[in-house]
């Protein structure tokens, strides 16, 4: 296949494009949809003809397929990552944003403070409010358009109520790869304050040329008593709506306390979201994988430069993740103004920055990971909605 091959989404319940219009009021027909966090692109054929042969045998009876699909996770971090993996330290959950809850409900109680580097993925704060704890947001420093994290400010707000910090690594919304020693502060930080720290590296695979995701047990080992990593292929091969994550944990304490809570629960994996992590997580998947991370630095490079040439408008520089971050503030517009443009003028439905938290209120995420005639289309838009500033 190739990744310029337009998929019509539209009539087929896809939340991005069918639920635009209901959300944002952006016509379904004629609109644009730059929001949920999934791309318009097909799975990987390795992917799609191991689930076409679980439907041509056409039993779907329980199973035990832990052995590949804990080998090939193992396969991809070790290959992918320089990450040794323990088939034991291994829990599927149902996403990431499920693996979240999990991780709350197994660690915290009601009322406990969890820590937020704002902005960031807007889930974290939802399900952190639905599990009755509290948000604890800390803001980054928005640098010139670069995030940077602020240790000296977030130790003074610290009040002793908080159990748990949250990473996002790759930065969802911003973009960045965190360096070795930012992944040692943050792991500082948990350390000084006794937090556990959950490290979210969804977009881990998703990384552009010139930066290396470190995985946060080799970045800073001796964390690991405290570690909860999160991981799964869902942006990777675009195969979300298997909900499929894993929470991998280092410590055996740790591990016995997470799978007491998921005994309690009766909770198991979805063997065919399983079978299409183990087809994804191979040599064919890693080709496909390279192969999709140019195309979207295309889309990214086109995106940028034509954010570029608008007056007021700065897209922050993506070092990973398909998600654009676009600040408006330098337009003196109200939000209100600059987000109808976008929605009314330019008909582009895309995340509201307010919703990832304090910090993000004068910026909105754009989805690059779609064809790249749709980011040219957006590019030209966007470039319309705001005409009057160039």
């Amino acid at each position: 296949m190739s990744f310029d091959d337009l998929i019509d989404r539209r009539g087929t319940h896809c939340n991005k494009w069918d639920g635009m219009e209901d959300l944002y009021g952006v016509p379904s027909d004629t609109g644009l949809a730059m929001w949920v966090a999934d791309t318009d692109f097909r799975a990987p054929d390795v992917v799609l003809n191991k689930i076409r042969n679980l439907a041509d045998d056409g039993v779907f009876g329980y199973v035990n397929c832990d052995e590949v699909y804990k080998g090939a996770i193992q396969w991809w971090m070790k290959t992918r990552h320089n990450w040794e993996v323990e088939a034991d330290a291994i829990f599927t959950t149902t996403g990431l944003v499920n693996g979240v809850g999990m991780c709350l409900d197994a660690y915290t109680q009601p009322g406990d403070g969890i820590v937020l580097f704002t902005p960031v993925y807007h889930a974290f704060a939802k399900v952190i409010r639905n599990a009755g704890r509290e948000v604890v947001e800390c803001q980054m420093i928005n640098d010139e358009g670069r995030y940077e994290l602020d240790f000296d400010a977030w130790d003074a707000q610290m009040t002793g109520s908080e159990k748990m910090v949250i990473l996002c690594s790759p930065h969802n919304p911003g973009g960045r790869v965190w360096s070795q020693a930012e992944l040692q502060g943050v792991a500082d930080f948990a350390k000084r304050h006794d937090l556990l720290l959950l490290s979210d590296e969804i977009h881990h695979d998703l990384v552009f040329s010139g930066h290396t995701h470190i995985p946060m047990p080799n970045a800073v080992p001796e964390i690991t008593d405290r570690l909860l990593m999160l991981t799964a292929p869902s942006k990777t091969f675009n195969i979300a709506g298997l909900h499929t994550g894993q929470v991998i944990i280092p410590d055996p304490d740790l591990r016995a306390r997470f799978r007491a809570r998921m005994s309690a629960l009766s909770l198991a994996p979805n063997s065919v979201g399983q079978f299409a992590t183990a087809a994804a997580y191979s040599p064919e998947g890693a080709e496909w994988v390279d192969a999709q991370v140019a195309y979207l630095d295309g889309n990214r490079q086109l995106f940028d430069a034509a954010i570029a040439e608008v007056p007021g408008l700065n897209s922050m520089k993506l070092e990973s993740t398909y998600l654009a971050w676009v600040d408006f503030s330098g337009t003196g517009m109200e939000r209100a103004e600059f987000t109808n443009r976008v929605e009314q003028t330019a008909r582009i439905a895309a995340n509201h920055g307010r919703t990832f938290g304090t910090g993000g209120e004068n910026f909105l995420r754009f989805n690059l990971g779609t064809q790249r005639a749709r980011v040219e289309e957006a590019c030209a838009r966007l470039k319309s909605a705001f005409g009057d500033l160039q």
